[in-house]
């Protein structure tokens, strides 16, 4: 093709990009009918962009909240984030049933046959099983990463949520058949060498996918509520030492630092160094009061992947950065 004057090479640019954007033309098309080639179009529809010719936008519904889950994807250094629309005044278990029927809808979208995944437990993941639908991946493998906690019959239990999830899957299924934290190692070193618990726990390094819930130390959290998880001494201990929330009974404090005291040493489950490791870690959790525990187990490396709700997200980015993390 000739060297086009100035004028000429925006006439151009102009007609590529509306036979193209408001035409709907294919760029083949456009070859065939202006005669040029497949480069040269392509190199003119990305021209016209950068020089403002065309400017894209993207107009979500008010429902849906991309802006938000794109900042939180930049600010966090997330694979992705999902903000579930909920009401300006809804109650607790009204955002963890929102957050569990979209964190469904999420893992049956991601989850591949073979995949090895990691649950822990908790109200909103009880929500997320429950609102799962039959979806087969009959060699995938739900794995049980933290021992019971709470009572058996609970239906925020790991066994019985992680048996639940190997149904909808209709998949391979490894139980962790200990208590979630005991009273002393020597007791943890003895649950540790019965067969089941350690072939459960030689999955923990495989894993593909491990979906968490985060815990935030309110009063009427599971782990207060059950005074055989954690006694109320144990809990002033954690928060003196500024724990904000924990995953998987391992606290952390607002900037993702663990807190190490002996209970970590007692807890049955997978570690958060080990979670750091996994590609994909999924954490489930919205509210106000648990803004500052999503951030640390943001800030901490923890999660990777976070589905919440729109007020939530916004405080989270609202929160200035800081660099006391020592994890980072």
């Amino acid at each position: 093709m000739p060297l086009l004057t100035p004028t000429e090479e925006l006439r151009l640019l102009s007609k590529v990009s509306k036979l193209y954007y408001d035409e709907g033309l294919t760029q083949d098309e456009i070859v065939a009918r202006l005669q040029l080639s497949r480069a040269k179009v392509s190199r003119l529809l990305k021209e016209a962009r950068e020089r403002g010719i065309v400017k894209i936008s993207v107009l979500s519904p008010p429902e849906i909240h991309a802006d938000l889950e794109v900042q939180l994807e930049s600010r966090y250094r997330l694979r992705e984030a999902i903000v579930v629309e909920v009401g300006e005044h809804a109650s607790k278990d009204t955002i963890a049933r929102e957050l569990g029927i979209i964190s469904a809808s999420y893992l049956q979208r991601i989850v591949q046959d073979g995949d090895v995944i990691g649950v822990s437990w908790g109200t909103t993941l009880n929500h997320m099983v429950t609102a799962m639908q039959p979806y087969p991946v009959p060699n995938a493998h739900i794995v049980q990463i933290i021992g019971g906690l709470g009572p058996p019959e609970s239906e925020v239990h790991a066994t019985d949520l992680s048996r639940r999830l190997a149904r909808m899957l209709n998949c391979k299924l490894s139980l962790l058949p200990v208590p979630g934290i005991v009273d002393s190692v020597e007791i943890k070193k003895t649950f540790l060498l019965e067969s089941h618990v350690q072939r459960t726990m030689n999955l923990f390094p495989i894993l593909k996918l491990a979906i968490v819930g985060i815990g935030a130390p309110t009063p009427d959290s599971v782990v207060l509520k059950d005074s055989s998880i954690l006694s109320q001494n144990e809990m002033e201990m954690l928060l003196r030492q500024g724990a904000v929330g924990d995953i998987a009974l391992h606290y952390f404090d607002e900037y993702g630092n663990p807190i190490i005291t002996d209970i970590d040493e007692r807890v049955i489950g997978i570690g958060l160094d080990q979670l750091k490791k996994i590609e994909r870690v999924i954490g489930v959790a919205g509210g106000v009061e648990k803004v500052k525990v999503i951030r640390g187990a943001l800030l901490g490396g923890y999660i990777n992947v976070l589905i919440t709700d729109q007020i939530t997200a916004r405080s989270l980015l609202d929160i200035p950065a800081s660099s006391k993390n020592q994890n980072a």
